[in-house]
Formats: C-alpha cells, sequence, structure tokens
C-alpha cells in the first residue's frame, strides 16, 4: 500500500464515520452500549461482594486458585458480552440487521477480552500479563472490525533496508511478540529442566550449575532463532554486524567475556561449588549461588560478596571444603614453670575430646613447643566436621581450658615489668606537724 493509497483509505473511512453520524440508529446504540457496560459494572461488583473467595479456593492448586480469582474479576465482562447478544438478538427480530452492527461488534470485542484473560491466567508476570492481553486484543478488535489486512499493509509498507535485512514496523512487532513468547515457553522449559537435574542425586553441585547454565544458553538461543525465522529475517543477512560484535566484545566486554570463560571452566574443574566455605583475599564465606559473571560469597553476618569469576582464576583462593570437610584447629596458650607440663597436656587433650564439635574419631593431641621467659608455650589442636564451627569451638575449648586451670591451680603466666628511676632521689617520707 503505497501514499496515495493510504490516503484514500483515510478518506473513505472518514466519510463512513461521518455518514454513521448523521444516523439516529448510531447514537441509540450507543446508549446501549453504555447503558449495558454500566449494568455489567453493577452486576459484577455485587455477584463479587457475595463470593468468598477465600473459602472457596482453599485446597486448591495454585493455577485454579489464580484462574478462579481472574474468573471472578472478569464478571462484569462475562455480562456485558451476554447483555450485548442478547439486545442484538432483539433487535434483529425487531427491526433490520444493520442497524445493530455496533452491538455484534461490542459482544465480539467484550467476547474477545474475556477469553484472551482467561487464557493468560496461566501468566504470573503481571507486566507479561499487560502486554499479552493488549496485544491480543487489539489483534482482535482490528479483525473484528475488518481492519487488520489493512494495517497490517499499512505497516509493511514502510522498511529500512541494512544489506540484505528490510526491516518494517509489522516484522519488529511480530519479532518482538515471538520474542516475549518464546522467552516465557523458554523458562518454563528451563525451569522444568533445572528441576529434574536439581533432583538428581548423581551429579554434584557444580555439575548442575553448569548442565543448567549451558541449557538455558541453548534454549535462548534456540527461541532467538526460531523467532527470526518464523517473521522472515535470514540469519546469513546478520553476518555483516559479527565484526562490529567482534570489536566490541574485545574492547568494550572484554571483562564480561573473560568473567564467563571463567565461569564456566570454575564450574568444569570443580575447584568451587555451591555450599563451599572459601577465603579470597580478605573476604570469607561460604558460596550460595555461581552466576555467569560472579559468585555469591555469604559471610555470618548477613553481607554478600559477589566476586568477580575472573578473580577466583586468577588469585589465590583457600578452600576450606575442597576435598574434605573436617578441619584443624590449633589453640596456643601457655602456663607458667610451677605447673606439670604432662599435667597440662592431659588437661587440654581431655577438654578437647570433651567439647560437643570437636570430631570424636580423630584424638585431639597437645604438645610443648617452647620454653621462653615467661613460662611454657602449648599448642593444642583438634578437629571439626564444618569450618564454619572453628571460631565458635575454639573459644568453647579456651573457656573450658581456662575452668580447668583453674580448678587445677594452674596459672597462665602474664609479663611483669620493673621500674627503675636513676640519676633521681628517691621519694623520703616528710612528716607535717599539725598546727597549734
Amino acid at each position: 500500500m503505497d501514499l496515495n493509497e493510504t490516503l484514500d483509505w483515510l478518506l473513505s473511512a472518514a466519510r463512513s464515520v461521518g455518514a454513521e453520524f448523521t444516523s439516529p440508529w448510531f447514537f441509540f446504540q450507543v446508549g446501549l452500549l453504555l447503558a449495558g457496560g454500566g449494568i455489567a459494572y453493577l452486576a459484577g461488583a455485587a455477584i463479587r461482594a457475595r463470593i468468598d473467595l477465600t473459602s472457596r479456593g482453599k485446597g486448591w492448586p495454585a493455577p485454579l486458585r489464580h484462574f478462579l480469582f481472574v474468573a471472578v474479576d472478569s464478571l462484569s465482562t462475562a455480562v456485558f458480552t451476554l447483555l450485548m447478544a442478547l439486545t442484538r438478538l432483539v433487535m434483529v427480530h425487531s427491526t433490520w440487521p444493520s442497524r445493530s452492527y455496533l452491538l455484534v461488534m461490542g459482544a465480539k470485542l467484550g467476547a474477545a477480552w474475556l477469553v484472551i484473560c482467561l487464557i493468560t491466567s496461566v501468566i504470573r508476570n503481571p507486566f507479561m500479563v499487560r502486554v499479552v492481553s493488549i496485544s491480543a486484543w487489539l489483534v482482535a478488535a482490528l479483525s473484528i472490525i475488518g481492519q487488520l489486512d489493512s494495517v497490517g499493509d499499512a505497516l509493511d509498507s514502510v522498511s529500512i533496508v541494512l544489506g540484505g535485512l528490510r526491516l518494517t514496523p509489522l516484522v519488529v512487532i511480530k519479532l518482538g511478540v515471538l520474542l516475549i513468547v518464546a522467552f516465557w515457553l523458554t523458562n518454563i522449559a528451563s525451569n522444568f529442566v533445572e528441576t529434574r537435574i536439581t533432583r538428581s542425586g548423581d551429579l554434584t553441585p557444580s555439575i548442575q550449575v553448569l548442565l543448567i547454565k549451558m541449557v538455558r544458553l541453548g534454549l535462548m538461543i534456540f527461541a532467538v532463532a526460531v523467532a527470526m525465522s518464523a517473521v522472515g529475517i535470514n540469519l546469513s543477512a546478520l553476518a555483516i554486524f559479527s565484526g562490529a560484535a567482534g570489536v566490541g566484545i574485545g574492547f568494550g566486554l572484554q571483562k564480561i567475556v573473560a568473567n564467563f570463560i571463567s565461569g564456566i571452566i570454575l564450574l568444569a574443574d570443580k575447584s568451587v561449588k555451591p555450599g563451599d566455605l572459601v577465603t579470597i583475599g580478605d573476604s570469607s564465606g561460604r558460596i550460595s549461588a555461581m552466576n555467569t559473571r560472579y559468585i555469591s560469597v555469604a559471610a555470618g553476618d548477613g553481607r554478600e560478596f559477589l566476586i568477580p569469576n575472573e578473580d577466583l582464576v586468577t588469585q589465590k583462593v583457600t578452600n576450606w571444603t575442597y576435598t574434605d570437610k573436617n578441619t584443624l584447629v590449633k589453640v596456643n596458650f601457655g602456663t607458667n614453670y610451677d605447673a606439670d607440663p604432662r599435667l597440662v597436656c592431659k588437661l587440654a587433650i581431655e577438654t578437647a575430646a570433651a567439647t560437643q564439635l570437636a570430631l570424636k574419631n580423630k584424638q585431639p593431641n597437645c604438645l610443648l613447643t617452647e620454653f621462653t621467659e615467661a613460662g611454657m608455650k602449648f599448642s593444642l589442636t583438634f578437629w571439626v566436621s564444618d569450618p564454619s564451627d572453628m571460631d565458635r569451638t575454639k573459644s568453647e575449648v579456651m573457656l573450658s581450658l581456662w575452668d580447668a586451670f583453674k580448678r587445677e591451680g594452674i596459672r597462665v603466666p602474664y609479663p611483669v615489668r620493673e621500674l627503675r628511676v636513676r640519676g633521681g632521689a628517691l621519694p623520703v617520707e616528710t612528716t607535717v606537724e599539725a598546727p597549734s
């Protein structure tokens, strides 16, 4: 459709509309539509007030309960559609059908909106529901009034040619709608596959994350390819953009690509995995999630460190649970020379063995390590099953050692310093006589 044909169509439509405004039946139908809308609104509100959705949907599956809520909210639309259909039926038997065509259109538009609302009830994202509902209803409305082909031709008449790629507003709209639907279906399929992979006990957590990410990426690429092919875009026509994309990745996106590749390497070599306790620089905590660009390390105080994947590949990382979660805890302490070192070691071993979080299958050990000016130095070692319990267990052992030393009369040395004053007079006692 060229510009002249478009102008002719607009002029013809304007003349038709002008002729309709001169007919009294046009205003009569508009009045019936407005009256039907008001009656439908009041009837829907009255019915909704009498229905207790909380008790009606109790015990139902979540999708059915959501469908019930949407159906109840659409009661006004259903009543309006029914009223317009009945009114149209009455007018057809009373007068000529041409005097009630607006009622037919109103009934069809109401029915289309009702069906669209019920179908989109399966979508949980409110924004997606609005986009899909409005788009589908506009297409249905244009089809009902018989202008869908004309509008499609008008949107397809304006185009931009880039190499072998022809872009029109119609192609862009179709591509956007198909991409939305494809990504929605892709998300459903990805969640289903993720659930099945997560439930598999034969796969390690790192392999599970790697498979989930590969499935999501593959499904997204497949969805984009299918959507572009469906609207008639030849994928080979996009070859002209590959050079610019390569330069952009090489310069502007090199860190993102490096983190993405590093994330794949970390998942493949299983050096770190979700649930591991790691120390990276000054950050320590347990890995809560591994994403495409970074990992999330949850500290014990509520903070979460987002560390780029590249840092885990290029920097030193301490993984406390790489091969074994059992962790050795060392407690250094000292006593004075009045204590019996053998008794001190015995008390320390018994204290560590009696601690609740210490491993029972690995015996604690205590060694006399040094004789110093202040006293004797000892080193007590024992094992815990979880690195996150290190500090708490160490504190409990030290408190129990303190109680044991108090009970046995063993003293902990502390530094004693003497102060000597040279080149000055010592203080002397003076007697002050009271005044008479």
